[in-house]
């Protein structure tokens, strides 16, 4: 029977053996062109986003974030949420109101606020039933996606089309990378560039900014 510290013995030999291994292959290569491919594809594709769509998004989120009653919510399933989740980060620098749908703490959302969503097909369920829940409510919508006739883009007063594949179009030719990557790495160049526009508008200084940067961590 092999005992606890003869196991733990073999397990570190091996671990060894894996990392001795590691150190003689040379993935350098690869590594360059796919970096290469995969910030080749998202400059193309930030370059095709409409920057009317884009400015009309920026607009809303000034006008709910300077409101003295308005404030910001955001919602996404999956690695759209999670960009949303950091592009409310931003908002939130700038002195925004701003909640994440579906947290504990989050409020209800009502008329003069504003719901920023995310999905690249536009028929995410739980997305969807967020638009809706705030159409009913009054509240304007925003939203990112690769599908402007999707029933989240009609429910939506401003659409931000950007024109990446979609995570279940594994043929497309729009990219060559894996299922949403493309739609989620534009997604967040263009969230920053919102968050960019409205400081640079802001002149707050920097300092100030870092002032709301969380101390509980």
């Amino acid at each position: 029977m092999t005992t606890t510290a003869e196991a733990a013995e073999a397990t570190s030999d091996q671990d060894r053996v894996l990392a001795s291994g590691a150190q003689d292959v040379d993935l350098s290569p690869d590594v360059e062109l796919s970096l290469a491919l995969v910030g080749s594809e998202i400059a193309e594709t930030a370059a095709e986003v409409d920057l009317g769509q884009l400015s009309r998004l920026a607009a809303e989120v000034q006008i709910a974030g300077s409101s003295a009653t308005g404030r910001i919510f955001v919602a996404g399933a999956g690695r759209s949420g999670l960009v949303l989740r950091m592009a409310a980060m931003r908002l939130m620098h700038l002195g925004f109101d701003v909640h994440i749908a579906g947290d504990t703490t989050t409020p209800a959302i009502r008329s003069g606020d504003l719901l920023l969503l995310a999905s690249g097909s536009g028929t995410t369920s739980g997305v969807v039933r967020a638009a809706e829940t705030a159409s009913k409510a009054g509240a304007r919508i925003a939203v990112y996606t690769t599908n402007a006739t999707s029933p989240l883009a009609e429910l939506a007063d401003v659409v931000v089309i950007i024109p990446a594949a979609q995570k279940t179009d594994h043929g497309s030719t729009l990219s060559r990378q894996y299922s949403g990557s493309l739609f989620e790495q534009v997604l967040f160049l263009a969230a920053e560039a919102v968050f960019q526009t409205l400081w640079d508008n802001d002149a707050t200084p920097a300092e100030e900014l870092w002032l709301r940067h969380a101390n509980l961590e």
